[in-house]
């Protein structure tokens, strides 16, 4: 027995107003349960209202530009078997949306999908019916100029491209000293590099292009300056795999970065500013410990965010980070999830390095670097040593809310806690 189900939109964190720059389907489709039916992009997040049954459309209710939270009605669904009915689904953020629209030169010449670079046509900026449409007709999106909002390739920018239409992307307008910042360089140099010997030329993919805007943002208005030292972690390695095997039979496995993240917050209460943001002239100390942790996944990092982590234990922490990172692997992390951070910890330990200089992730004022732990002799007065595991650590701060004093402060202090962090109950 058919049933007309409302579909409206389901939780999308603290969204809100969200416009609608896409619909994916039309009264008569047949679609399954959790299919993708419209999308909305914020201006940090491009997200998919899933479809919570399947079934037939029936009515849609809104249209592209519409502005859409949580609970308003998208459109009518003729469920033909309620038993799909699935439970509320939260709309997932697919990527953040670009801050500029960028697009590589358009060109007549078609590629087959199947030669394209596969994963940069999964970060090419259009939608899921865009990117069916372009596989079906052989089209390569990364070579697509788009004409929606922000650079968005539609289905008349796939199908135009198909046919040999598509033109040359415009020349960029020379830049003009914006609001703040109005930095007078010299033009950028253009070299012709194949006259030097053989080249290639890939274009970025749409994430490093979003995060190359924010970075190059952060660096040059965001005075940043590095301090360097290194933790013995000697005794709390030994504590992490005696834990481990304690809580084998719990499925949850205690990385290191546990234990930096609940070092971060109790460093955070005794350094209130570096727990805060700049607001012009009045920096905002704020009264909670978000800590957000870079996570590498296939499309680039991004960084879920640990709420309230002063108030959490070790194994609570390192079961949430570890369920966040599988989670942005498979690009399923909510909007809210990645909202919110006071601090940030990048960790490069699981791959290599000494020591590095990371970017402060506006607005916050500081962030954390994390480098492989090593084995060195170490000599507390000069005539005896012993081997210990000691962790470098890159503290890059906001010169205009913190000295280098504090700075060095803070990173002792934090150095100390994980040296022995019986400290943190104090």
């Amino acid at each position: 027995m058919s049933q007309i189900i409302e579909v409206k939109v389901p939780d999308i964190g603290n969204f809100a107003d969200v416009p609608i720059i896409e619909i994916l389907v039309k009264p008569g489709d047949v679609v399954k349960a959790e299919e993708p039916l419209i999308m909305l992009e914020s201006d940090k997040a491009t997200m998919e209202v899933p479809s919570p049954a399947g079934g037939t459309v029936k009515d849609i209710k809104v249209k592209v530009g519409d502005k859409l939270s949580e609970g308003m009605l998208v459109l009518l669904l003729d469920s033909a078997d309620v038993a799909q009915t699935a439970a509320p689904t939260s709309a997932s953020a697919a990527t953040p949306a670009p801050a500029a629209p960028t697009a590589p030169t358009s060109s007549a010449a078609q590629a087959p999908a199947a030669e394209a670079d596969a994963a940069a046509f999964k970060l090419a900026y259009a939608g899921p019916g865009v990117r069916k449409l372009a596989r079906e007709l052989g089209v390569d999106l990364n070579q697509v100029q788009g004409s929606g909002a922000k650079g968005r390739i539609l289905k008349e920018d796939v199908e135009s491209f198909a046919k040999g239409g598509a033109v040359a992307a415009p020349a960029p307008a020379a830049t003009t000293a914006g609001t703040g910042v109005g930095l007078d360089l010299l033009a950028w140099p253009r070299v012709d590099f194949g006259k030097f010997g053989s080249i290639e030329s890939k274009p970025l993919s749409r994430i490093k292009k979003i995060a190359g805007a924010n970075l190059h943002r952060n660096w040059v208005m965001i005075p940043h300056v590095t301090n360097h030292d290194e933790a013995d972690i000697t005794d709390l390695e030994a504590f992490r795999v005696q834990l481990n095997q304690e809580i084998a039979k719990s499925g949850v496995k205690v990385s290191m970065l546990a234990f930096l993240i609940k070092a971060a917050a109790a460093t955070l209460r005794k350094f209130p500013e570096f727990n805060a943001s700049l607001d012009g002239d009045n920096l905002i100390l704020k009264q909670y410990y978000h800590i957000g942790f870079a996570a590498d996944t296939p499309i680039g990092l991004v960084v879920p965010v640990i709420r309230n982590a002063d108030q959490k234990g070790i194994v609570e922490i390192a079961q949430e980070t570890g369920e966040f990172a599988k989670l942005a692997r498979e690009g399923k992390l909510k909007p809210d999830q990645m909202q919110g951070g006071t601090f940030t910890i990048s960790s490069l330990g699981g791959i290599g390095g000494t020591f590095f200089t990371p970017i402060i992730n506006a607005p916050e004022v500081a962030i954390l670097g994390v480098c492989k732990s090593a084995w060195k002799q170490v000599s507390p007065d000069g005539q005896h040593s012993a081997w210990r595991l000691t962790l470098p650590l890159s503290l890059s701060y906001d010169h205009r809310v913190i000295d280098g004093a504090s700075a060095a402060r803070f990173n002792v202090h934090f150095a100390n806690l994980l040296a022995d962090m019986r400290r943190v109950l104090i």
